[in-house]
């Protein structure tokens, strides 16, 4: 019953969605603590004590609560803005100032913004690498642009130049790259992005006009590992970042983020004048004027991480001692994993469903064979589910007709 409620809506809507809202009628029969939903990418965490501090402060602390919940100017206030500039500048030693910012409501927003500013006319495209977030389907069409989808590099998760460079026309107007990524988890090496930045710097002078890097990055603060998530316009000077507090300081529902450039990149002054128009173009003015008093308090404040990184030591452990094939997620909160045994990734999540595991298929991420489970959840859910991924590894290899590995 369950699964075909879901299976009434593939297709027709984001399996995300659909699949969280079907496991969230399943938890009302059953109990919340029996469904082990992995769809949402929502933080599970609250916000770090610094947030909460700072929104009882700002409502307690002012005599103007109408300014407090009024507009702010439509790129957002000076204040908040220079405040990012300053963090940024000491992060990344840059000489940027509020200039360099607009405030947004959250980085999808800003991501649609960026889409319609980089629309030319009707042959206009914009490029996104395999796996890549759904949501970019809309974004790109909104803007009124074509989406080519570079086909995934499943090795090792960076970008497949082999398949980037034929699919760059003189219609590329921009190229989306997301990290750490989701659903893989995986950091674009500084390796990887020199070889972008040396490529998209010859063909932009092939074809007349830059191709710009849009950056999405609402992961960059979520990392496990020693990595470093390279600082993209210190490589490339046409690069547009749009960034979200969703993931670093758990505010999904706040919808606060912003677009930036540096200094470096072409034509400034055009640029911003284009983003500006595409942002009143997409009614993207005067982010919330609240939380923008909370980032510019909250800037630098280091995201809640343990719960997550707890939750990806016990998935990596489990994984790959059933046996399944996954990219080792350094940051974000995702595990990419594939259906074993040569099994559809849908025919998996309808074993997994069975099972009230709710993970979800990656088709509409540019892999079709391969799963995404979202690890941002209780330290329960992730313990209590291994035994049911345990017997889905067994049951899609008895239902694939494979014989168990002998001992």
């Amino acid at each position: 019953m369950i699964a075909s409620q879901y299976l009434a809506t593939r297709g027709k809507r984001s399996d995300i969605r659909a699949l969280s809202e079907t496991a969230g009628q399943l938890a009302l029969k059953i109990g919340r603590e029996n469904v082990y939903d992995f769809t949402l990418g929502n933080p599970s965490t609250p916000p770090p004590q610094e947030v909460e501090d700072a929104i009882v402060d700002i409502i307690r602390g002012t005599d103007d609560l109408v300014a407090v919940h009024g507009y702010s100017s439509n790129a957002g206030m000076d204040s908040c803005r220079q405040a990012i500039a300053d963090s940024f500048n000491r992060r990344f030693g840059r000489q940027l100032t509020k200039d360099n910012f607009m405030m947004v409501t959250g980085a999808s927003t800003g991501l649609h913004t960026v889409s319609r500013a980089l629309h030319i006319d009707e042959n206009s495209e914009i490029m996104v690498i395999a796996p890549f977030f759904p949501g970019y389907y809309p974004m790109v069409a909104c803007g009124g642009n074509k989406m080519v989808v570079v086909p995934p590099d499943t090795e090792h998760f960076q970008i497949n130049f082999d398949e980037l460079e034929p699919r760059l026309s003189k219609h590329t107007q921009g190229i989306i790259i997301n990290s750490p990524n989701n659903p893989s988890g995986v950091i674009y090496s500084e390796e990887t992005i020199k070889k972008l930045a040396a490529l998209l710097k010859k063909k932009s002078a092939e074809y007349g006009h830059a191709i710009y890097l849009i950056c999405d990055e609402p992961y960059r603060e979520l990392v496990y590992t020693d990595e470093v998530v390279p600082y993209i316009p210190a490589y490339y000077n046409n690069t547009i970042i749009c960034y979200s507090y969703s993931k670093s300081l758990s505010l999904p529902g706040e919808r606060i983020g912003f677009v930036a450039t540096d200094n470096n990149i072409d034509d400034f002054d055009d640029v911003w004048a284009g983003l500006r128009g595409a942002s009143s173009d997409v009614a993207n003015v005067c982010a919330p004027t609240l939380f923008q008093m909370v980032v510019e308090r909250c800037v630098d404040v280091a995201p809640n991480m343990a719960d997550y990184a707890h939750n990806r030591k016990v998935l990596r452990e489990a994984f790959s001692r059933i046996g399944y094939r996954f990219a080792d997620p350094s940051g974000a909160f995702y595990l990419f994993f594939q259906a074993p045994f040569g099994m559809s990734a849908e025919d998996f999540m309808d074993l997994a469903i069975k099972r009230n595991v709710f993970v979800v298929p990656a088709a509409s991420f540019g892999c079709p064979e391969w799963l995404r489970l979202s690890f941002c959840v209780s330290r329960h859910t992730v313990e209590a589910s291994i035994p049911a991924f345990e017997a889905l590894y067994q049951e899609a290899r008895e239902a694939m007709g494979k014989q168990p590995v002998p001992l």
